[in-house]
């Protein structure tokens, strides 16, 4: 976006010098005009770069939430666009508002300038606002997108929630192994050496493990990141592997069924939302599709896609795939019965988004005896292995 430096007068005829954004000259006094200024003279200092790769999630949300305010306000698209690029609190955010503004004066409807943003604007949201402008229905669309937008917001928190306990467990029992192996346990062995007693194999089994983390700590450090990294490497080439890990994600136990829902309750939100704004049935499930994230059900839906095109309804599609639970079933059979698709699809978010809730709840409790009996285990085998010989050599002086 263009940078001009300024020379403007206000209402007492001083001149004011300064810089300022702006799209051209024009809206460059349009903007100094709302500060009460009249400009006098104008020369452009730099271009800045208009792309704008991604923005935060909640960025994102706040943007379209404003468009959605003012446009249902009755605000006309330019206009809205500019208030919003004038009251950005980020340069990108401001930025966004620039090209969005800049396009759609150029003569692009709104979903033509969002698209030229894929790292801001998914592909879903875009078609999204396109069915909202062929059918008039703007606002309701931009309403709906954000409380979609918000709740999907919700349930990436609640898969970091989910996911960051356990990572924050396996840390801590990591950290709490390598102290005992590398600074208590040496000092144990030492002094059990030094009885001169025959050490026993539990013990001699301890010692061997501590003088491996002694040794070898490094590999111990670099090889769990070296062999996720390689996986995950090895994952983004090869679909078999991909595939396979995406199938094993969702049979984890306690933690699978949670993902599973997840994903469910995501492609049910996002599906409900296409049906509702009229885009065909097809097409609604080919976009549900890309946002799964997971390649088992993406397969899943593809085979579903296919047997609807051949003229199998909705509910019997999905019913041939053992991965979608019954009550996604018996919501589908009565949403194309009663007609309302929509609502039906509602309702599977609505449970699903429940039981995630009550399903991280019951995760975490379990986790916490799961580290704690953990933490038992390993203590009690070090104490075991280290006063065993101690109590043999305690029998024999009784003796």
């Amino acid at each position: 976006m263009p940078f001009f430096q300024y020379r403007a007068t206000d209402s007492d005829d001083r001149i004011i010098k300064g810089q300022m954004e702006a799209l051209h000259e024009t809206d460059l006094v349009t903007q100094l005009g709302r500060l009460n200024l009249t400009l006098v003279r104008a020369s452009i200092l730099k271009a800045r770069n208009r792309s704008v790769k991604s923005l935060p999630q909640q960025e994102i949300i706040s943007f379209m939430f404003q468009l959605e305010m003012l446009v249902r306000a009755g605000v006309p698209m330019l206009t809205a666009l500019g208030d919003m690029r004038d009251g950005a609190d980020s340069t990108e955010g401001q930025m966004l508002s620039a090209g969005i503004y800049e396009r759609i004066e150029s003569g692009a409807t709104m979903a033509e300038a969002m698209a030229r943003y894929p790292g801001v604007f998914s592909e879903v949201m875009v078609n999204l606002v396109r069915s909202g402008e062929v059918t008039g229905q703007l606002p309701q669309v931009l309403k709906e997108l954000v409380r979609s937008l918000k709740w999907q917001d919700e349930m990436a928190a609640q898969t970091k929630k989910l996911m960051m306990y356990p990572a924050f467990v396996v840390v801590v029992i990591s950290a709490v192994v390598f102290f005992l192996m590398i600074y208590l346990v040496p000092q144990l062995v030492s002094f059990l050496s030094n009885m001169g007693q025959k050490i026993p194999l539990q013990t001699q089994l301890l010692i061997w493990v501590s003088n491996a983390f002694v040794n070898y700590w490094w590999l111990f450090i670099s090889l769990p990141p070296l062999v996720v990294g390689g996986i995950a490497a090895l994952s983004r080439v090869n679909p078999r592997v991909r595939f396979l890990l995406h199938l094993l994600s969702l049979n984890i136990p306690v933690i699978g069924p949670v993902l599973k829902k997840l994903i469910l309750a995501r492609l049910a939100d996002t599906f409900a939302l296409m049906y509702r704004t009229g885009i065909p049935v097809l097409e609604g499930l080919k976009y549900c599709e890309k946002v799964s994230g997971n390649l088992v059900i993406q397969q899943a839906i593809e085979r579903v896609i296919e047997r609807i095109a051949t003229g199998t309804s909705i509910s019997n599609a999905f019913a041939e795939e053992r991965l979608f639970p019954s009550l996604v079933i018996r919501m589908l059979q009565v949403g194309e019965s009663s007609g309302a698709l929509d609502e039906s699809l509602n309702n599977v978010s609505y449970f699903y988004t429940r039981e995630i809730d009550e399903s991280i709840g019951k995760v975490q409790a379990l986790i916490e005896p799961i580290m704690t009996v953990t933490m038992g285990l390993i203590l009690g085998w070090i104490m075991l292995a280290v006063l065993s010989p101690i109590y043999q050599t305690i029998s024999k002086m009784k003796t």
